[in-house]
């Protein structure tokens, strides 16, 4: 298989792939319908309308979690937490962070003063972390309670390294009083909340600490003809957890009906995923949580993914505490694993991630050393290059001796003309007197395949390459080139290619195929993320620069 050819493969497989994509995305996975019942157990004092979780397995005296579908305003001004990295809105309404914006991470590059803003409780673009007690011998204060505040507004000061976020609840009836504590740091994305729970009443009390996050199906933009470009269409959006014992696992939105999430198990996360960031429940590191997912009923359909602790009973005067974190923040997966197990996982190659993944290591090495993502992806070329060195040159001696061999081989078609079969055992046979492969320019073409398709994958759902500059006017990686210079450079390096590659004996149709191609990958790449045509451009200018070494080394040797 020549050069040519390799590369329309590689078109029709690439085309092919984001067809498949695109079909997953359109009719794969009907959304389920926005009213679809619930399952769901009564909660004592719960209001007719509010659906709940899905009760617990059979015999367990677990009491179960209200999810309300809309909670009332609340009278109390939000409290606004700011440090370093983060802008949170918690509502004293449920103790919930109900806003949450990444300082570091503008909506459109440069753009600072317009943070991406993860957690909202905003209708179309609800989503929000919430947390609370359940009780079945007493009062507890839920997701719904009404808290007090000491204060609207935290600011990290010059100099300090964490700020305290108190908020208490009080039962004058029952003598329970809950203070939950919420804790940030800075330089981190990791809000830590501790529910202390003090029981001063005159009988014990008995309860669990759950945490949950909800949130409704957030709408991809439609950009018409060229939605394909829409990396937001291809990276997963829905609901992940991670254990010990089975990993990773993730559930997309419109199969949480069918494939619901109820399982117990230690040192684990759940946590809802979209497009570069996630957020995360951790509970305490040892502790046995329920894990449970569910729709809550609504217009549009909420879900949520939750986490319900183990009992905590407290005798008249005892007090006890709940802890876990929360990540709200991006995908950094050099750090991630630092804060609990398996969290870089939500970084989601699909099926590519065992190539991908030590592809992003290497260029994340690379960009350690020279500072600028564009240019680690050239180094990446290189060292791909060195380390395929001998099969590339196999394969391009294979191209130059068969370029020798056209006068040859075109006398063969001249001689047999429309006799196929002859014509094919002629130059089966002459390839072995020369001892040419035909399929030999097959094997580097096939191993890079796959390196390509992952580092689509890395280039899309890396945050670290989000908005990443490289020279010029290529300011953003991850968005297509603005002035299609890399497209045309492309097509102009296949034009040359083609020139290099022999040709003899392809049908015309082929022929005319080939010779459309430069301009079929220009306008393909146009829309490609920049950083993955700086990579096939660069890849295929090197490719040329040694094929046109090696063949003018087998041609100064044949005049010797």
């Amino acid at each position: 298989m020549n050069n040519s050819r390799s590369f329309l493969l590689l078109a029709l497989l690439f085309v092919g792939y984001l067809i498949w994509n695109q079909w997953q995305q359109d009719y794969a996975h009907p959304a389920p319908a926005a009213d679809a019942p619930v399952a769901s157990a009564p909660v004592a004092g719960a209001a007719n309308d509010t659906p709940t979780a899905p009760a617990m397995p059979a015999g367990s005296a677990v009491p179960a979690v209200p999810a309300s579908a809309a909670a009332p305003a609340s009278s109390a001004a939000l409290v606004h937490v700011r440090t370093d990295v983060l802008d949170l809105a918690i509502d004293p309404h449920g103790g919930s962070i109900v806003r949450a914006e990444l300082l570091a991470y503008p909506q459109q590059p440069k753009q600072f003063d317009r943070p991406v803003r993860l957690l909202d409780d905003a209708g179309p673009s609800y989503f929000v972390a919430q947390s609370g007690l359940v009780s079945n011998t007493g009062k507890a204060p839920d997701h719904q309670a009404e808290f007090s505040a000491e204060q609207t507004r935290y600011e990290l000061a010059a100099g300090q390294d964490q700020i305290q976020v108190p908020l208490t609840w009080t039962d004058a009836a029952s003598g329970l009083s809950v203070r939950k504590l919420y804790t940030l740091r800075r330089g981190s994305y990791v809000v830590e909340e501790r529910q202390e729970i003090d029981n001063q009443g005159t009988d014990a009390w008995s309860g669990n600490a759950y945490r949950q996050l909800q949130r409704v199906q957030p709408v991809i933009p439609n950009t018409g003809f060229f939605s394909f470009n829409n990396p937001e269409r291809y990276s997963f959006v829905g609901a992940a957890w991670y254990s010990p014992e089975s990993k990773f696992k993730k559930l997309r939105f419109d199969k949480f009906a069918g494939e619901a999430l109820n399982a117990s198990f230690k040192d684990g996360w759940a946590a809802m995923l979209q497009h570069y960031f996630f957020a995360a429940w951790i509970p305490a590191a040892g502790e046995t949580d329920q894990y449970a997912t569910a729709i809550v009923t609504a217009n549009p359909a909420r879900y949520l993914i939750r986490t319900l602790g183990p009992a905590i009973t407290l005798a008249p005067g005892a007090s006890a505490s709940s802890s876990a974190r929360l990540y709200v923040g991006p995908k950094l997966q050099s750090t991630v694993d630092q804060i609990a197990p398996g969290l870089s996982l939500t970084a989601d190659y699909g099926v590519l991630t065992f190539i991908a993944e030590p592809l992003h290591w290497v260029l994340s090495k690379i960009h350690a050393l020279v500072g600028n993502w564009g240019f680690a992806i050239i180094l990446l070329v290189l060292l791909i290059k060195a380390l395929m060195f001998k099969l590339t040159e196999a394969q391009f001696r294979s191209m130059a001796k068969m370029r020798k061999l056209q006068p040859r081989v075109q006398a063969l078609k001249d001689r047999y003309g429309e006799d196929r079969q002859k014509m094919n055992q002629a130059m089966l046979e002459l390839y072995q007197k020369e001892k040419i492969n035909p399929l030999g320019g097959c094997l580097p073409m096939l191993i890079q395949m796959p390196v390509f398709f992952a580092l689509y994958w890395v280039l899309l759902e890396s945050v670290e390459l989000r908005q990443a500059p490289f020279v010029g006017w290529l300011q953003n990686l991850s968005a297509p080139d603005p002035y299609f210079v890399l497209p045309l450079l492309n097509g102009a390096t296949m034009i040359v290619t083609q020139y290099l590659t022999p040709t003899t004996g392809m049908d015309p149709m082929q022929a005319r195929m080939m010779k459309i191609m430069p301009v079929m990958f220009a306008v393909m790449f146009a829309f490609f993320p920049a950083g993955l045509v700086l990579y096939w451009t660069v890849n295929g200018m090197t490719s040329l620069l040694q094929q046109w070494i090696i063949t003018k080394r087998i041609e100064a040797g044949e005049k010797a």
